[in-house]
């Protein structure tokens, strides 16, 4: 199962405009925000994340929300979770 968990900005990478820090589950990921260019992100901004990409901007109610949904799943949640802790999105040298 596809679950996208949402996570917090709470950092912006310097030298790399396509990533951010989120805190997820009281960890903090980097992740690709590239997909989101356009929305303008700032700190604090909440996003719904799948594998280590931000595919929307949400705000706090839907996070929250979506957040307490996906602790009923469980073992869907658990995995979910995993796969953005463990996935690895570091940036490239800059040519």
């Amino acid at each position: 199962m596809c679950l996208g968990i949402p996570g917090q900005v709470v950092e912006f990478v310097a030298d790399n405009a396509d990533l951010a820090k989120v805190e997820v589950a009281g960890v903090r990921r980097t992740i690709n925000v590239a997909l989101l260019e356009d929305e303008g992100l700032q700190l604090g901004d909440w996003v719904l994340i799948h594998v280590g990409f931000a595919m929307a901007r949400i705000d706090e109610e839907e996070a929250r929300l979506a957040l307490e949904g996906l602790q009923l799943l469980g073992r869907a949640f658990e995995d979910e979770v995993d796969a953005v802790m463990t996935s690895r999105i570091e940036p490239q040298p800059q040519r």
